[in-house]
């Protein structure tokens, strides 16, 4: 029991690390700062239950489904860099990014991408899913979807709390955190970028 606590604990750090729900309740408030409450409630549920499905299908499938397409982690840490790129270049001009402003986009689009993937559900979520569900038996594959389970529903609170705090900010504000975020999210598609390239450039199987 004192082995899974200990796995429990160190998989809900990494994954707190690299979902960081805090910060990411920022960058939810700049996408969805426009919305009612009811529509950021509804997205900040499709996202994160999105999210959710992911990780367990890549808990329990993870490496079959990466050998059955062909799939490298390299190659989705690339492409996962460049939408976030794009979306936080949009949002560092003040504006929306063309992915969920569009008129022809649905706002449910939002929870889909960037949201729910790559951003909560990106490649450094998956990997580490990956890798503490294959540590082990059933028993860790449990304990690894149960405590990102708890994570999820933290991150729920916090992008549910981040209408109150446009609220208080107001529009201004709210033109503030979407440059400043912007800035963030172009900043982790370069570094996804980086870390993609030279992962292709020191293996060259995976060319």
């Amino acid at each position: 029991m004192s082995i899974l606590f200990e796995h429990g604990l160190t998989v809900f750090m990494a994954f707190f690390a690299i979902m960081n729900p805090i910060a990411n309740t920022a960058v939810f408030a700049g996408l969805t700062g426009n919305m009612g409450k009811g529509e950021q409630t509804k997205i900040a549920v499709k996202s994160l239950m999105i999210t959710f499905v992911i990780i367990l299908l890549f808990s329990i499938l993870g490496k079959s489904i990466f050998h059955l397409f062909g799939i490298t982690l390299p190659a989705l840490r690339i492409a996962g860099g460049i939408l976030v790129f794009l979306v936080g270049y949009h949002m560092l001009q003040g504006q929306n990014s063309t992915l969920h402003s569009s008129e022809e986009s649905q706002d449910s689009d939002v929870a889909v991408s960037p949201l729910a993937v790559p951003l909560l559900a990106g490649p450094g979520t998956i990997a580490t899913a990956i890798n503490f569900s294959a540590a082990g038996g059933w028993a860790e594959i449990v304990v690894t979807v149960t405590v990102f389970s708890a994570l999820c529903i933290i991150t729920f609170f916090c992008f549910i709390f981040s209408s109150k705090i446009l609220l208080i900010i107001g529009k201004s504000g709210l033109g503030i955190v979407t440059r400043l975020m912007g800035l963030i999210l172009t900043v982790i598609g370069v570094q996804m970028l980086i870390v993609g390239v030279q992962a292709v450039a020191h293996n060259p199987i995976i060319r």
